[in-house]
């Protein structure tokens, strides 16, 4: 009797074990893809707050270190000086990322509210996101996106 429950405990333990062994490679890829969003949400959140010190003052004499992007693909400029370049590449432990800031002129309307002093400040940080088998997808990529309004001082 004792070789018989041996042999059923030892069929269950290792039913266990397979089930368990495989769960790991996606529990690897479930912490990888978190930590390359929260590395991109840290990045996005790195450059909202340069923005926001950024001075975009009334004057006089009136200061404009903000700028708006005269569309969706282009970076923020003041007069004829980019306030916030894209980076495509991010240097050093942040290679792999690529972030932009698109500011948007609320004048004639941000997400309902129609206001001259305010402008919408969208950063974008981009990742190309790592494979169940631990490389980079082939193609696509993935974003953190934050988005803040920022009013005239």
């Amino acid at each position: 009797m004792a070789i018989a429950e041996i042999a059923v405990a030892a069929a269950v333990l290792a039913v266990g074990l397979v089930g368990v062994s495989a769960a790991f490679p996606s529990l690897g890829y479930a912490i990888q893809e978190g930590k390359q969003l929260s590395t991109a949400t840290f990045l996005a959140t790195q450059r909202l707050e340069q923005v926001r010190r950024a001075r975009w003052e009334q004057g006089p004499p009136a200061v404009d270190e903000l700028g708006v992007s005269t569309s969706r693909l282009a970076a923020p400029m003041s007069g004829a000086v980019t306030t916030f370049p894209d980076e495509p590449a991010l240097p050093g432990s942040y290679a792999g990322y690529s972030r932009s800031v698109r500011i948007a002129d609320c004048a004639a309307g941000c997400g309902g509210i129609a206001r001259g002093d305010l402008r919408q400040v969208t950063v974008s940080v981009t990742y190309r996101p790592m494979t169940a088998g631990g490389g980079f997808a082939a193609a696509g990529s993935r974003a953190a996106t934050i988005t803040m309004y920022l009013a005239q001082r």
